[in-house]
């Protein structure tokens, strides 16, 4: 059986690898997007993403 300080200690750990996961997934979207934006225009890119909120409503 694990001590307290000892599992505060491993869920520090999972913690810190879920925000890090979180960071580098967000910072993948951001990249993708930049990288649409870049090769469609502002137009097109503001057209999808004017059609994808409309389709979700």
């Amino acid at each position: 059986m694990q001590r307290p300080a000892q599992l505060a200690t491993s869920q520090r750990g999972i913690a810190s690898t879920i925000v890090a996961c979180s960071a580098a997934a967000g910072a993948v979207l951001l990249l993708g997007a930049l990288a649409l934006w870049a090769h469609y225009g502002t137009a097109v890119f503001f057209e999808m993403l004017a059609s994808g909120i409309a389709a979700c409503f």
